[in-house]
């Protein structure tokens, strides 16, 4: 049977309808019955665009009030949100439309030029001035319903869609509330985008726990710096990069004792900045996640985070997770289980049956427990490139690449960066001659920004073992 909970915001909206909700960067502030009633005028105007239950709505859109308006205004139709990276090319975009089966478009000003192929295409403004249709809203949640789609890069170079319901979401946010602790003052700001499972989890949070978040459009180093010394943020969702950045501009001061946590995610930290991290007193808890575990399933906790350097800590209260295989050195694959797992893939059997395998998901990433169960990752990903928090695919350049007539043969592989942690170097082999910036000039039509090669290097042979398989082993040797 079902398990049916009343609307998280509705709830939060009856029992603090004057508490904030949101905290913005100018100043505004959104009370929990506003960011209500918004809400609900939104999926009001949703509905005279024909979105219903069981629609599939794309979202692409940089942080904003709209974007959460529309988050919320989806889970009051029943509808699913597709919510899409706007860093992604167009040709990546339209796989992602396609796949999910999205209907209709919802796009910030930025994006409504785009040449995306989906039949109808609205901005906000343009919603905004739609008339509301009467229509019944869902005013309870049905826990196995689907929810959101975010689409996560896949091992063939083909992204799958992770398929989060409302018991996903409010699992995810129990728990944390678990590890982290939850204090009547905690303030959670969110520079991540709302299109990663990190920022819109915490939005989650947000009309969970009754907490105000103090959202910004994207990180900046300064604003952020200001909220922590002089807005009480008491909670911060960063990745490696952002630590970096923020120790730089804190210098030699010391941050308020109202910061209690830099909730760290995007892959494992260098242990150096950790130490860095320490005696600066900076709380810096390392977690590990996915898209697939909406956010993050272990954590290092409070009274761990000086002692265990290095790790992840332990799975969360209601998840598991073991290490299968461990060879000699107790290195084996990471796999998870619990009710902030994904049930699957959209429209995916193929990867659903080789990734969730009696209940447990099948990370791909390499790991060990020490003797007191602390989870150290050893490598993320089979190959995955992490760049300033984004995972990238060596496959999906590859296969950039090979749509090039001049291109014969093509291998990527992440190289250190002192900045992003990691960049993608391509290495290829050509039919006929054609220049690096040529080929730049092609892939930028296909992939993101951040998914170009910083450098692009022309080799004779391509290495491969005995079954024609890349080996890029012998890549990484080469530079």
């Amino acid at each position: 049977m079902a398990e049916i909970i009343p609307h998280w915001l509705s709830k939060q909206a009856n029992l603090s309808p004057d508490s904030t909700a949101l905290e913005l960067v100018d100043g505004g502030k959104i009370t929990f019955l506003e960011l209500q009633n918004r809400s609900m005028e939104m999926a009001r105007k949703l509905a005279g665009l024909g979105v219903k239950k069981g629609s599939h709505l794309g979202i692409l859109s940089a942080n904003n009030l709209d974007m959460v308006y529309m988050i919320h205004a989806i889970s009051y139709l029943g509808a699913v949100g597709v919510l899409l990276n706007t860093r992604l090319s167009d040709d990546e975009l339209n796989y992602q439309l396609q796949d999910a089966e999205v209907s209709i478009l919802i796009t910030d000003d930025k994006h409504s030029s785009r040449q995306l192929q989906v039949n109808q295409v609205y901005a906000y403004d343009e919603v905004n001035e739609q008339k509301e249709m009467q229509v019944t809203l869902q005013l309870e949640l049905n826990l196995e319903q689907p929810f959101t789609i975010i689409y996560t890069s896949g091992t063939t170079g083909f992204p799958k869609g992770v398929v989060h319901t409302y018991g996903n979401h409010w699992w995810s946010a129990i728990s944390s509330a678990l590890n982290l602790g939850l204090e009547k003052n905690d303030k959670w700001l969110i520079s991540l985008p709302l299109f990663h499972v990190s920022g819109l989890s915490t939005l989650m949070k947000s009309v969970i726990y009754g907490m105000p978040v103090y959202l910004m459009k994207k990180f900046d180093v300064d604003l952020v710096h200001e909220a922590i010394m002089d807005k009480k943020v008491t909670i911060v969702s960063v990745v490696t990069l952002m630590v970096q950045r923020l120790m730089d501009k804190l210098g030699s001061e010391n941050y308020p004792q109202t910061l209690r946590c830099f909730l760290l995610g995007g892959g494992p930290a260098p242990k150096v900045l950790l130490k860095q991290a320490q005696d600066k007193k900076i709380p810096v808890f390392q977690s590990y996640g996915m898209t697939e575990t909406t956010s993050q399933i272990a954590t290092l906790s409070a009274k761990d985070a000086l002692l265990k350097i290095g790790s992840a800590g332990k799975p969360l209260l209601p998840a598991e997770l073991k290490i299968n295989n461990p060879g000699e050195d107790d290195v084996g694959e990471i796999i998870v289980k619990g009710p902030m797992v994904t049930k699957g893939y959209f429209k995916n059997e193929a990867a659903n049956k080789q990734t969730i395998i009696d209940g447990w998901l099948h990370t791909g990433d390499l790991g060990y427990l020490d003797e007191a169960g602390y989870l150290y990752v050893v490598d993320r990903r089979t190959d995955l490139i992490i760049s300033g928090g984004e995972n990238i695919y060596p496959s999906e350049i590859e296969n950039a690449l090979m749509k090039i007539p001049e291109i014969k043969e093509a291998g990527v592989i992440g190289v250190a960066d002192d900045t992003w942690g990691e960049v993608p170097v391509a290495y290829v082999v050509l039919y006929e001659s054609i220049s690096k910036t040529d080929i730049l000039a092609k892939l930028s039509k296909q992939l993101a920004k951040y998914k170009l090669p910083k450098k692009i290097k022309f080799i004779d042979e391509m290495p491969r073992n005995a079954s024609n398989k890349l080996v890029r082993k012998k890549l990484k040797e080469l530079e």
